[in-house]
């Protein structure tokens, strides 16, 4: 079994280090709420850690994932971050979802302490999490990845490599892209059928059987009819992968016209309360403005 480290036990972070424990992995764990580090350490025999610095020295791999650019570089190369704990050969795998270039940053500055780093970004939100199912898209050195792959199956069951530093961001950024697109043109649809007067449950069974169908689509429809948006992935960090999307695409002088309308709808989300909602809330913006509500007859 190996000494792992995991640093960020939000509602992805905290079952992935669960998963890492329940396979008898040593797991040295940070939070920026200590509470939840404490809490898991107790029920899982993991060891607390005050400081990412402190999880990294007893780490040979650590594995973090935080909200967004700014909390990665703080917790990587800050005061007390995972730059003073790490040993040469320490494996850093990022599991965060953040700005490749910021990525690119974190892995030059780690190396210059010996240090190899992963950007491992992963989806399959909350319920992949829990189970243990997430798809992980990592970018970096393969053999690397080959070696913390076997600690790395423990949260996730499929795992592609996609290239060099910043690429397994570059796929995760383009997947989200097509997921919340995806998902706005879902939101118009259903609240336009149902303003029209057609059910709301008929229309799924439409899509689901036509050239439609998604799976996406099928996942989200039944909690907005039951009105149930606890979140599995928030609107407002759904919004942040929008914004680093149309950052990217900007760098790579891709224009991303569609993405750019959908990230307004986000805002537009977050802007009438529904920030720390499921995604699938964002339904909420435009049955506001149709007086509709798209739920079963």
């Amino acid at each position: 079994m190996a000494k792992l480290g995991f640093l960020g036990l939000g509602i992805m972070g905290y079952p992935m280090a669960r998963n890492l424990l329940r396979a008898g992995h040593e797991v040295a764990l940070w939070s920026h709420t200590a509470e939840k580090a404490k809490e898991l350490a107790a029920a899982e025999k993991g060891k607390f850690c005050a400081t990412p610095k402190e999880a990294a020295q007893h780490a040979e791999c650590v594995f973090l994932c935080v909200g967004d650019t700014a909390m990665a570089e703080q917790v990587n190369l800050g005061p007390d971050g995972v730059i003073e704990g790490v040993r040469s050969g320490t494996i850093v795998a990022d599991a965060s979802t953040i700005s490749p270039s910021g990525s690119r940053r974190i892995g030059a500055a780690l190396a210059k302490r010996g240090a190899h780093y992963l950007d491992a970004p992963c989806t399959g939100s909350t319920p992949g999490a829990n189970a243990g199912t997430l798809t992980f898209m990592v970018g970096g050195d393969q053999a690397i990845l080959e070696k913390i792959r076997p600690w790395m199956e423990a949260m996730g069951k499929k795992i592609y490599y996609c290239g060099s530093a910043g690429m397994g961001l570059q796929a995760k950024l383009s997947q989200n892209l097509i997921l919340s697109n995806l998902l706005q043109g879902f939101n118009e649809g259903m609240v336009l059928a149902t303003k029209a007067g057609v059910d709301p449950q008929l229309m799924l069974e439409i899509l689901t059987n036509s050239a439609a169908k998604s799976g996406l689509i099928d996942f989200k429809a039944p909690y907005v009819f039951r009105r149930d948006f606890s979140p599995q992935f928030s609107v407002k960090w759904m919004d942040k992968d929008i914004g680093l999307m149309l950052e990217s695409g900007k760098e790579l002088n891709v224009p991303l016209p569609l993405t750019g309308l959908t990230r307004q709808m986000f805002q537009a989300a977050i802007a009438t309360g529904h920030g720390e909602e499921d995604i699938c809330s964002t339904i909420k913006v435009l049955e506001s403005i149709t007086g509709v509500e798209v739920r079963p007859r």
